[in-house]
């Protein structure tokens, strides 16, 4: 009997924005091949953005790579969506046990990693072609805006996970809110964020998983399983260590990564122009927590 874990990730209350770019500035990842597109900038910066993202969620997770609860010997597992892979070589180095594959549209991972890591160009979207009760755990984070039928590919990963295996699936929930009220229908961040959340509906690639993600998995055949929300500020504003540390990584890493987002997003799908891009970022700058 298969098992399931799902964490939806952080309901942010605020968003500042570092820079923005011209949209020469960015290369996306484009392609007219069978392996598909994720509509995202693919580039150094891009890079440098999902490692501070892994950093992020490590130290949200006190330190943990995750949180379902394999066993200590695992000998199959896969990472959906790896990107730089860094989740995986973290992972192969704490279970040198397991054979760990790390998928991606992109071959933007290291090559010189550790003996139990395997990196392959696939697309997650398609039939997967790993056999049936493959895998003892399969992890997925941060694929909002990316996946067309989220439905099917957690079909996939209940097909190729082992009777007793577990997903863990790790999405954030982009729209930007706060305890106080504040950011509501109005304010810049709140309007932001729901611009790229309706732009991913005309996209049919949703933003709105986190909240989706525990009914699709149950309904793939996953049972057990099991939803964790955290709530994440943006910004070193808290007095908690923990959380004013994680506020500052969560500023960086928004700083970093947004506006490469928005430019394909805003830009391409809802034709929004770059001057009112760049009035955007300088407007969300001038906010107090940035």
């Amino acid at each position: 009997m298969r098992a399931g874990q799902s964490s939806s990730a952080p309901e942010q209350n605020e968003s500042p924005q570092e820079q923005a770019y011209s949209p020469q500035d960015e290369v996306f990842s484009e392609s007219d091949s069978a392996i598909g597109d994720d509509g995202g900038p693919n580039d150094d910066k891009q890079n440098e953005h999902l490692d501070i993202g892994h950093h992020m969620l490590t130290l949200l997770l006190d330190g943990k790579l995750f949180l379902a609860p394999i066993s200590q010997n695992p000998h199959k597992v896969m990472d959906v969506g790896t990107g730089t892979g860094i989740w995986a070589i973290d992972f192969a180095d704490a279970y040198p046990s397991a054979m760990v594959i790390g998928t991606d549209l992109s071959p933007i991972q290291p090559n010189f990693v550790p003996p139990n890591v395997n990196f392959e160009l696939d697309d997650a979207q398609l039939d997967w072609t790993y056999g049936e009760n493959s895998f003892d755990f399969v992890h997925i984070r941060c694929l909002m805006g990316a996946i067309n039928d989220w439905a099917k590919l957690y079909s996939e990963v209940y097909r190729c996970t082992k009777p007793g295996g577990y997903v863990e699936s790790f999405e954030t929930d982009i729209q930007f809110t706060s305890d106080d009220g504040s950011v509501e229908p109005g304010h810049i961040m709140h309007d932001w964020s729901t611009r790229i959340i309706d732009a991913g509906e005309t996209m049919r690639r949703t933003f709105k998983i986190p909240k989706m993600s525990k009914r699709l998995i149950e309904a793939a055949g996953f049972v057990d399983v099991v939803e964790t929300t955290y709530k994440v500020p943006v910004g070193g504003w808290m007095e908690d260590k923990k959380w004013k540390e994680m506020g500052r990584w969560n500023l960086l890493y928004l700083s970093k990564g947004q506006e490469g987002m928005a430019l394909y997003i805003l830009m391409n799908v809802l034709n929004v122009g770059y001057a009112v891009l760049i009035t955007s970022f300088a407007n969300m700058e001038s906010l107090p927590y940035y």
